[in-house]
């Protein structure tokens, strides 16, 4: 029996725990070696205010939250790009509706072999549910031991199974950009949070010490900053990919419709 096609499906479980540990990494070692550069700050000292219009200096200044929101922000890039790849290899060559159109084609022509190769050479998902679906309908058209609502079920079946490979590959590891869209806001809020208090404890003393204020007000912003831009990103991003994931899926069901009337119609 010919045995069923599967697209790859991205980052593994581990892969994608090591992808978030080395961000993490990554995102201390940006801030500490990059932003808190001493060459960023009056005198070369990050304990100093930034030199004016240093843009890394100020962005150290906002505190212990920013590696952690650094980290969010490059999960982000990693994980958007893993399922930007994945998802072009699973919609194949050409583009879906053109490969359904001569699907079609081909089986009202009969020429079976000639639709199996045509999933060869687009490949990708749909591909993959169709050649399966394709191979099943050869086998049921010579099977000579069920009747034809038995073999409509072993179709539908074999659809189904090969349907279930393809999906949850095309939704992996999306859960992790919805995540990170609601915990970049999250932490972003807490490090705007404790420059408040600090700005608020600047203001309650009796002469405001400025630089304590201004090193607040900058902590506050800060976060807010690169919270808000890592959530937007997030969510267009899961957006995105989840509408190109309902356009493959209706794609599948589609061609796993066409096939299956065929062989009603037909046998």
């Amino acid at each position: 029996m010919d045995k069923k096609q599967k697209t790859a499906g991205g980052f593994s479980a581990i892969i994608a725990f090591l992808a978030i540990a080395l961000s993490l990494i990554a995102g201390i070692l940006i801030y500490k070696y990059i932003f808190g550069d001493p060459g960023n700050f009056v005198d070369r000292s990050p304990e100093n205010e930034p030199v004016e219009g240093n843009l890394l200096g100020v962005i150290y200044k906002g505190g212990f939250i920013v590696p952690g929101l650094v980290a969010i922000n490059i999960i982000i890039l990693i994980f958007s790009i893993e399922r930007l790849v994945t998802l072009m290899l699973a919609n194949g060559k050409g583009k879906a509706n053109k490969f359904i159109e001569s699907i079609k084609e081909l089986m009202a022509a009969k020429d079976y072999a000639g639709a199996i190769e045509a999933c060869d050479a687009q490949r990708g998902s749909l591909a993959n549910v169709v050649r399966a679906g394709l191979v099943k309908y050869q086998l049921m058209t010579k099977d000579s031991h069920m009747d034809k609502e038995q073999k409509l079920e072993s179709l539908k079946k074999e659809l189904e199974e090969a349907t279930a490979l393809e999906l949850p590959m095309l939704s992996k590891n999306l859960p992790v950009l919805s995540t990170t869209a609601s915990i970049a806001t999250l932490i972003g809020l807490i490090g705007t949070v404790l420059g408040m208090i600090r700005s608020f404890a600047a203001m309650s003393q009796g002469a405001p010490d400025t630089a304590e204020l201004s090193t607040g007000i900058s902590e506050a912003l800060i976060n807010t900053a690169f919270g808000i831009t890592g959530s937007t990103i997030a969510i267009i991003m899961f957006n995105f990919f989840s509408t190109k994931i309902d356009a493959m899926t209706y794609s599948i069901d589609e061609a796993s419709f066409t096939i299956v009337q065929d062989f009603a119609a037909n046998n």
